[in-house]
């Protein structure tokens, strides 16, 4: 029997890191050894002053904060190949997001990804975990003209699988995706992550609906 968050709902649209795959853990080590290298340390809230950016906004932030000589294409290959051997080799998807997506398919809902990382990684990943036989679009939000909270990526999602938002359900762990979702006029559900654990009662209170795995929802 299908969770109640499913009913009438035609989309489901996930979120990337920390909400389809266990990720959030590794960016934070990422930033500590890229700053390292110019011998810069890590700003005490450098994480949350990037949430919800786009790869490319991010990179833009990096480079006019840290005064970096490095070009941004450089910024962004850098990571690309800092992050490419944890993707393959470090990190799962969450617990049931494979009985998920198969039921989601089975019962004819169409998938999507909507997520802050950079196209080069969200296609290493889709090939690691065969993803790309569930999922009728991927887009990054380097694709649209802002970054979560904003609703442009989801919008854009939505309209690309020709579903009405309100017909849409989305995955999101951070705040500013949970708010970019209610932002596009979607249904969201909270995913449990220890990287927002200390976040959990906000996400309770912005999302309609919070899971600690995918277990369970259908």
């Amino acid at each position: 029997m299908k969770h109640k968050m499913l009913d009438n709902i035609e989309a489901v649209i996930f979120d990337l890191d920390g909400s389809l795959v266990d990720s959030m853990w590794m960016w934070e080590a990422i930033d500590v050894e890229y700053l390292s290298r110019f011998q810069i340390p890590l700003p005490k809230n450098l994480q949350s002053d990037i949430e919800g950016m786009s790869f490319s906004e991010t990179a833009v932030y990096f480079k006019e904060r840290f005064h970096l000589a490095d070009s941004l294409d450089k910024i962004k290959a850098d990571w690309n190949l800092m992050a490419w051997d944890k993707y393959t080799n470090e990190v799962p998807l969450k617990p049931g997001v494979s009985d998920f997506l198969e039921n989601c398919k089975l019962n004819h809902i169409k998938l999507g990804i909507a997520t802050s990382n950079s196209r080069e990684l969200v296609t290493n990943i889709a090939a690691v975990h065969r993803l790309d036989n569930y999922f009728d679009c991927i887009m990054t939000a380097c694709e649209v003209s802002h970054g979560k909270p904003a609703p442009d990526i989801y919008l854009a999602v939505s309209k690309i699988l020709k579903v009405e938002p309100q017909k849409c359900l989305v995955f999101e762990d951070i705040i500013p995706g949970i708010q970019a979702g209610k932002n596009a006029g979607m249904r969201v559900c909270a995913v449990e992550d220890d990287y927002s654990a200390h976040q959990r009662k906000e996400k309770q209170m912005l999302a309609d609906y919070y899971i600690t795995d995918y277990y369970g929802l259908f």
